[in-house]
Parts: C-alpha cells; structure tokens; sequence
C-alpha cells in the first residue's frame, strides 16, 4: 500500500473489510482522501533526464539498475566493419487478461502459528520467500494453497503475491479469514503488465549481410516500483541476445527505469517480445540497407545444424537443433513461393501486401540463478551463488494398484494432467485413464523447492520428464515384485495392457493390481531388502544450469527450442486495417508428448501475439493517467481478430531433459509481434514500426510514406476507347464553364507544360516528352485515399485556338487511370467559354470509395482546375454555367 506518497494510479491506499462486499463497495465510497499533485513521468527516456520527478527520494535516481556487458570483441570488430546498420525501436506496455482475476482467501492463525492462504497464485516458486519475508514469518509457516486450476494466467498471477500478503495483514487486523476477489477494472489499471522497452540495436555487417557484432542499449520501465522477480525481464534472455545467429561478440548496457505505471511481472513470453522485436527487426533493415532478401540474410547467419550444443557468446547452451532444415521445411510446406507470387499480383494491381519472417529461439526451463545476472560479480559473491531449476514429483500406488500423481506445476488449464497421464500410463502399461493427476499444492504438504510453479514453460521439459523418471523408480520396484514372483529377470518383464508379463512367454504374467497390491498387503513376501509400499518421489534439475560466472556469461534456460514464421498480409489504405492472409509458424520443441495440446499452446500464444501486434497497449497520459482501463480502450483480439495458423513441427529431441522435451507454450507470443511488423514494414517500405499496429498508426504511415509511383508502361493512344476494368468504376461527365480570358490565352496555357503544370491540382511536375506528349507527376486525394500517379497525356486534334482532344493513363500503388475527353473553346462577350466532356475509368482502390465519392472529387478536381486556368491565363476565376454547390447536391441526391 501506498505510504504518504501514491506513484502510480491503481496504486492500493486503503483496504475496507466488511461482511460482504456490497458493503466493502459502500464503505470505499465514504473514504476521503486529500491528494497533492506531483511530479510525473511516463516515457523512461525521460525519467532517465536530470530534471526528471524522482519516484523515490531515498534512491536518488529513476535509473535502479545499470549494467553494461562485454562478450568477445565488439569495439575493434565494429572498428573495421565495413558498414554498419542500427535501428531505434519501441515495444510497447501491454499484458494478458485471463479470464478469472485475482483471488485470495487468507487467515492469520492465531498463537504465532503464521497464515494459511488459498489463491490462484502461480506459484509458489520463488517468491513464496519473498512473502514470507514481508510477513516476517518463517517460511514453513506461511501455508500456501492452490487449486488444481484457475482460469488462465499466462504469467499475470505472479502479481497476486503483494495481495497476497496485504489480505494476510487484513486477516490479522479483522482477527477473522479474509476473502479478496479482484473484478476486471482493478485487474487492468493495477495487477501487471510487460515492461515497455526502448532499444537501440546496432549491427557490425558485411556487405553479404553476415552480421560480426552486436550492440545493445536497452531502457526497460518496470512501473513505479521494482517488483520481483524484476529485473528479470531483461535477464531471462540475457544469455540469448544473439538470437538464432552466429554472432561471436556482443556488446550490451541495460538500463531499468521506473516510471509512474503500474509495476511490472511476468507475461507471457517474458522478455522474448521486446528482445526479439528489436533483433529480428533489425534483420529486416539489414536486408533492405544492404539490398538482399530478408530470409537469405536470417539464412546467412544461422547456427549449423553440426554446431549443437552450442554455447553463445553470452553464455546460453542450445542443446539441439537444425536450423535450416526448419526455415526449408516452413518454406516448402507453408507455401512461401505461393506468397511471393500473391505479393507480385497484389501490387501490380495497386494494392499493398508485405510479407515478413521471424526466427526465434525459445527458452525453458528457467536457471533459477539468472537475475543475479543484475548484480555486479562482487555483489553475487557477496550473495552467495544461485542456480538450477528444480523440480519435483510424486507417484503413489495403493493397495488396489490404484496409482495417484503429485506434481509441483500449476496449471491454468494447459492439459497438465492429461500429459501426466499419459507420461505415467504409457510407463506403467496402464491406460491414462487409470491415473489420477493431483495438481492442487500445498507448500505445508506436498515436495516443492523454489522453482515450483508454472512459468517458463517448464511443464513438458522439466515436469513432465521428473514424472517420467519417478514413475521409472515406480516401475523398476514393481518389476523387481514381479520378478520374483515370476521366477525370471526383472530385465525380461514387459509392462502392457494392465498387466506384467514375461515378454518370451506372453501367457506368463501377473496383473498390475496384484503386483502393486503385494507391496502393502504381503510386505513379509517382498524381494529381500525391499522396503514396503509403493511411492517415489523424485527431484530433478538440470545439471547446465549453473550460476552467472565472473565474466557474467550465464546459461538462463536449461532447454530451447525454435520458432520460425513466416507472415503475409495485406494492408487497406483505405480503412487502414491490416489483413493476415496467411501465417505459417513452425515449432521445433523437441519431442511433442501430445500432438493436440501442443497445437493449443501455438494458437494460444499467436492469438496473444497477435494483440500485441494490432490491438493491445497500456496507454497513459503525460499526467500519469491510465486510458486503458475498460475492455473498450484496451482491445483484445477475439475470434474474428485471429486467423488460424499453419501449425508445423520438426523434432530435433534434446539431449538435456529425461523426455527429449522442450517448451513451446510462449514462442509465438515472442515471434508473431514482430514477424508481422515485418511484414507491414514491408509492405508499406518504412523503417520505424510501433506496435500496435492500428488503423490510425496505419494511417499516420500511409501519410509520411507516400511512395514513389510504380513504373508504368507505355500508353496505350489516348483517343482509344475507355475500357471500365472488372471491379473499377468509370465515369463520364460534362459541362461548361465561363473563363475572363480569351480563347487565344487559354489555348497558349495549355500547350505550355511550365504553365499547365500550374494548373492541374497536385500536380508534382510535368515534362514534355514530344510534340504535344507529356509525362506528369500527379498525386489526388479521395476521402482517406490518397493517391500519386505516374501518367502520360497526349494531346490530339489540335484545332487552335477552338479546341483539342486529350488522353492519358496513369498507374499508382492504389490503381490505375485511363481516360480521354474533349475541350471546346468559344468567345463570349465577357471572355470565353470552356466546354468538356470527358470519360474515366478507374480501378483498384480507388474505386472502392464508390461511384457518388468519385463523381464529387471529379468535380472538386475540376472546380480547381478551371479557377487556375483562368488565373494563369490572365483573368479572373472561372464562373461556372452551373452553380458548383447545386451541382454537387445533385450528385448526393440532395434536392432543396
């Protein structure tokens, strides 16, 4: 809770108990609290200024950590480099929104015996220390409890740790349990978000595009307080900044800010989006700087397939895989050439299609010893070390051979139980059915260390293979039972069909239940030596996991897999609205335990990613208001919002874990971000890509861009009859319109190009190419369409100075023009008057603004034309046989 001083809205400064909530609400609405305006700061650039507000007097700094990394030779190898490309980019503040939020039911117990605690807590993990800390309790005596699932985390639970503590404080002070259940507005203006991020990304690369070095300046803003487990999102993929590629020296300085935001945690992918949207999309400016192809330039700098395991300059030990066996398959398979030709045809007809890649590499199983990466080598000897990722689980088989699984994952409805099951059954030769699955935790109970929790995707490598090398012990006992009852080798028996048999002599056998049902009801005639009962359990960690050395060289994951996707879209200048036309992401997560289930991580994770990219952001105001606090300011992607991906998978098993397993619950929330900022950069040509990419941001890119018009083609003889295109628009008008000039004066105005150039509305320039053939640069805006043609006019049937016939045709990005028409010029006795009757037809784009909206800016166009003619002629506006406003009223259907 806040004391003396609020630093972020949502920030807790009262707590109401009362016998219901009804109550509670009521009571909340009688505290008056008198507030002082302060300073505020929200960008962390800023709150790195020395004139920025301090959130904390007693730091001094908004700046609360600082460290600065050095791997290999990066000063003499960007020294010599023979070009060099960087890139400034912003990943923005968002989160998940689960759909049950926060909950915790807390009761102090009375007599100094600590607090129990049921909550949907992620955890208990590390900071089940960290709560204890703040209660001031030992750690046995601060009793967490968690249901066997919740609905949804994807990391933001974490947070419900300080509320956890805050109800067992409440409980306390009411001397009575105290149930706190967090509804949606206070889950989005306070529970958790991703940190926003800036990044400068600087590239040392020859003119192949193989990349010798990397530098990194990274400002993190964590919100207004440093949270555990932060800094961790900077450190998670601390050992992983040079992604998929083998880049050999590294140079970094990591910057954590504090702003006045909501502080910050886990979400899902935890630090993998705003790493890789720096670096991947910094392989898409290489590509367009240097003139390549985007995936020629990934494929360059790949890691060999022979190189595994293969150790980063930072520190990171990847255990399998094959790189370019993964980017040939996604290729072939997912159609990439199809894309090509669709981007070609897309664009030759004035539309805007990009296509855009990512290759990532995703981490699991989480070094428990890698945010002490943060601190300096002298504070980690100091601190002492800190490594590994321990997990725990527990097989126990009862008297009727019933078997029953504890597990130390908490799951939110990820299918842990089916995978265990299936994980034990397939040990056991029983059906998963048979298993019973326990994954409620109690830290008073059940076997847990530290790394206990779901996060990290540590479910299908770490948990999943302790499971498998428990019910391994499990098995080895009942084959030794087995065995003796048999009178054969343990070695000889297979476990099958509910049943242990000899596998020379299959009808030499004994059932499963009677086997397990020796151990407890006959333990006299148990093998000798053999303790009685069935249960095992197992603690298991990775032994590459060690902790951060004295060159800060870290491996923070145990285990990681790859992402490689590939993204084509089409974006809508008119409703700047971004389409995916497809998506193909393949997965190499080792060996895949269930098919189904892991296909449900990849949607899930490109649904989120996919948010992030067009949708969702944590807004707030130079005051340090929050503007996103309702579901209709912070958009969520929805079943409509989200294609269905191409899902596919590659197995490069990993040496490191029991199963062969990786994660693959948090790659796409990593890699989809940025493969379709890619593909918008490069539809639209620009460099600086902010997400989310919303119609407006699509707009404001459209507006800055305004690209080069295509190359066109000779022109067709402009007196050839105008053809309306399928799905174009053509227009046919006429009319009059008096000018003060003289024929003779207009005439001259438009056989000179210096003088018609001045007269065409938007005309950017007009070059004679022969006699009476001209080549203009035009650029007309309809509605929200804005677009610059390349055209070529010939003029034709001069009849000086009574009239002449014009044609052209023009192309653009958003379509093309063609038309012809003719011009009658006759003496009046006020000057003259200009007849024209002409025909268009128009496709692409523009056309789609509709037929009413084309005819209006005709006329508009034309309006602007005749009033310049009759200026550079010498006289004065035209005056039309019509009025201007009637004739467009007509046009809309309007009648007085």
């Amino acid at each position: 809770m806040a004391i003396e001083r609020v630093r972020y809205v949502g920030e807790p400064v009262a707590v109401v108990m009362a016998e219901s909530r009804y109550i509670a609400e009521d009571a909340l609405e009688l505290i008056s609290v008198e507030y002082v305006k302060l300073g505020v700061v929200v960008d962390p650039e800023q709150a790195l200024c020395p004139d920025a507000p301090v959130l904390h007097d007693a730091v001094g700094t908004n700046a609360v950590n600082d460290r600065n990394f050095r791997y290999g030779d990066p000063e003499s190898v960007f020294a010599s480099a023979e070009r060099t490309v960087s890139i400034k980019v912003h990943y923005p503040r968002n989160s998940c929104t689960p759909m049950e939020c926060f909950a915790v039911v807390a009761e102090y117990l009375s007599g100094g015996d600590g607090y129990d605690v049921l909550s949907n807590f992620q955890g208990p993990f590390a900071l089940h220390p960290v709560m204890a800390r703040a209660l001031k309790v030992p750690g046995a005596k601060l009793r967490m409890r968690t249901p066997h699932d919740s609905g949804g985390s994807f990391g933001t639970k974490q947070a419900v740790s300080t509320y956890v503590v805050l109800m067992c404080l409440a409980s306390r002070k009411a001397g009575a349990p105290v149930k706190w259940i967090e509804d949606r507005l206070e889950h989005l203006v306070a529970a958790v978000s991703a940190t926003n991020r800036v990044t400068t990304i600087e590239a040392a690369v020859q003119a192949d595009g193989e990349i010798l070095a990397l530098r990194y300046h990274q400002i993190d803003d964590c919100g207004a307080y440093l949270r555990a487990p932060e800094p961790a999102t900077f450190y998670r993929m601390h050992g992983m900044l040079t992604g998929a590629y083998k880049v050999r020296h590294l140079d970094v300085r990591n910057q954590v800010v504090l702003t006045n935001k909501t502080p910050t945690g886990l979400v899902r992918g935890f630090g993998g989006p705003q790493m890789y949207f720096a670096l991947e999309r910094l392989m898409q400016r290489i590509a367009v700087e240097l003139d390549l192809d985007p995936l020629d330039v990934i494929a360059r700098n790949l890691i060999e397939a022979d190189a595994f395991p293969y150790l980063t300059p930072a520190g990171s030990l990847y255990d399998s895989g094959n790189y370019q066996a993964a980017i040939s398959q996604a290729c072939k398979e997912g159609g990439l050439d199809e894309l090509l030709a669709r981007r070609e045809q897309v664009r030759a007809k004035g539309g805007v299609y990009g296509i855009g890649y990512a290759m990532i590499v995703e981490p699991s199983i989480s070094n428990m010893g890698y945010i002490t990466t943060a601190l300096t080598p002298d504070e980690r000897a100091k601190a002492g070390p800190k490594n590994g990722a321990n997990t725990s689980a527990t097989i126990n088989i009862d008297g009727l051979g019933s078997v029953s699984v504890m597990i130390d994952s908490v799951p939110q409805g990820q299918g842990h139980r089916t995978v265990v099951a299936q994980v034990v059954a397939d040990a056991l030769g029983l059906e998963p059915d048979d298993i019973v699955v326990n994954t409620e935790h109690d830290t008073q109970k059940d076997g847990w260390s530290i790394a206990a929790g779901n996060y990290s995707s540590r479910f299908a490598g770490a948990v999943a293979g302790t499971v498998h090398l428990a019910a391994m012990k499990v098995r080895e006992k009942l084959a030794l039972i087995a065995a003796d009852t048999l009178r054969v080798s343990p070695n000889e028996l297979v476990f099958a069909q509910r049943k242990i048999f000899v596998q020379s002599n299959p009808e030499h056998k004994l059932a499963f239940h009677r086997v397990a049902g020796n151990a407890h009801w006959s333990p006299a005639t148990l093998p000798s030596g053999m303790e009685p009962g069935l249960r095992e359990t197992v603690f298991w960690t990775p032994p590459q996991l060690v902790a951060p050395d004295e060159n800060d060289v870290i491996n923070s994951s145990a285990v990681y897999g790859l992402v490689f996707d590939i993204c084509g879209l089409e974006v809508d200048r008119v409703t700047g609205k971004v389409r995916i036309d497809r998506y193909i992401t393949l997965h190499d997560a080792g060996k895949i335990l269930n098919p189904a289930l892991a296909d449900g991580q990849s949607r899930g994770g490109f649904a989120q990613g996919v948010g992030a990219a067009l949708l969702e952001e944590f807004v707030y105001g130079d005051d340090g208001s929050f503007l996103s606090g309702t579901f209709a300011d912070y958009l969520v992607p929805t079943s409509c919002e989200v294609p269905d991906p191409m899902i596919l998978h590659m197995e490069t098993p990993s040496p490191f874990t029991p199963l062969g397993t990786k994660g693959i619950g948090e790659g796409n929330n990593m890699s989809t971000p940025v493969c379709i900022a890619n593909a918008v950069a490069d539809a639209l040509g620009v460099a600086d890509i902010r997400l989310p990419l919303t119609p407006s941001r699509i707009h404001a890119l459209l507006a800055t861009t305004d690209p080069e018009p295509s190359p066109m083609s000779q022109a067709s003889h402009p007196q050839a009859p105008v053809k309306k295109s399928k799905g174009g628009h053509a227009l046919h008008m006429s009319g009059a319109v008096d000018l003060a000039a003289t024929p003779e004066q207009v005439y001259a105005v438009l056989l000179s190009p210096d003088a018609l150039a001045r007269v065409v509305p938007g005309c950017r320039g007009l070059t004679l190419i022969s006699e009476n053939h001209y080549r203009a640069d035009v650029t007309i805006g309809i509605g929200l369409v804005k677009a610059r043609y390349l055209a070529q006019v010939r003029l034709s049937d001069l009849d000086p100075p009574h009239g002449l016939s014009l044609g052209g045709s023009g192309v653009s990005s958003l379509g093309s023009a063609e038309g012809n028409g003719r011009l009658q010029l006759e003496p009046t006795p006020n000057g003259m008057r200009l007849s024209y009757d002409y025909e268009v037809a128009v496709s692409g784009k523009v056309a789609a603004v509709g037929g009413r909206m084309l005819e209006g800016a005709a006329k508009v166009v034309l309006k602007q034309l005749f009033e310049q003619l009759g200026r550079q002629a010498g006289g004065d506006a035209a005056v039309p046989g019509q009025s201007w406003w009637r004739h467009l009223l007509n046009l809309l259907g309007v009648s007085k």
